[in-house]
């Protein structure tokens, strides 16, 4: 093709056809003006799907790291909710409950005592795309602020309170771990008890709150996944 356009200037030049030469040269650059446009749509279009696979790909990540996000926060807070109604009673019935039945106080206090879980969130897809700095070229820019405001606010938020409530259970279960083995009513009077649920008041605020916050949470989550699927 190079040396078919290069005969034709030789002979236009040759014969002298200056005028001629002139309307080839301007269609030949033309031609290559129009074949820079083509490749450059062409690349251009390869960049923008694999782009949008890429953005694909990430929210379908996305969508199965919230999902099971989403399991993990509901089972804290089921395993919550039993110590928050148990400290409700425990709280207002005590004084009179204890003396009636100390071994159904004891049952309350064991369950109070079970072991406690925090939330942290599983992160991978959203720390790569943050990483790679990706996440602000996505067309979606609704999630993408969206998925932001989750991982950086609300779930830094979480995180940290929820190392505030696992401090606040290891003073608990610690301080009365010996109480918890041989059983709570026989071995504590009533000032000891008095003390033991003022202990439980400073780690049942804590939770009680934390728990709205998960609550809170799951709601903000629920917004992201319908806006994905």
């Amino acid at each position: 093709m190079i040396k078919f356009f290069r005969s034709i200037r030789q002979r236009l030049l040759s014969e002298n056809k200056f005028s001629k030469y002139l309307i080839y040269a301007i269609g030949e650059i033309i031609l290559v003006v129009i074949g820079i446009l083509i490749a450059l749509s062409i690349n251009n279009w390869n960049q923008s799907r694999k782009q949008n696979n890429a953005e694909k790909e990430f929210l379908q990540g996305i969508k199965t790291d919230l999902k099971k996000d989403k399991e993990y926060i509901n089972l804290v807070i089921q395993l919550q909710k039993p110590k928050i109604d148990v400290f409700d009673h425990l709280n207002s019935e005590l004084p009179e409950f204890k003396h009636e039945n100390k071994i159904a106080v004891d049952s309350l206090f064991k369950i109070y005592f079970t072991s406690q879980r925090t939330f942290y969130p599983i992160s991978g897809s959203f720390q790569s795309a943050v990483s790679g700095n990706e996440i602000n070229s996505y067309k979606d820019k609704v999630i993408s602020s969206s998925l932001i405001k989750l991982y950086n606010t609300t779930y830094g938020r979480l995180i940290d309170n929820g190392k505030i409530s696992d401090d606040r259970w290891d003073y608990l279960s610690r301080k009365y771990r010996h109480e918890r083995r041989i059983g709570i009513t026989q071995n504590l009077n009533d000032s000891q008890l008095s003390e033991l649920l003022d202990d439980m008041y400073h780690h049942f605020v804590h939770m009680h709150w934390y728990q709205n916050q998960l609550i809170d949470a799951n709601r903000e989550i629920d917004k992201i996944l319908e806006k994905i699927e």
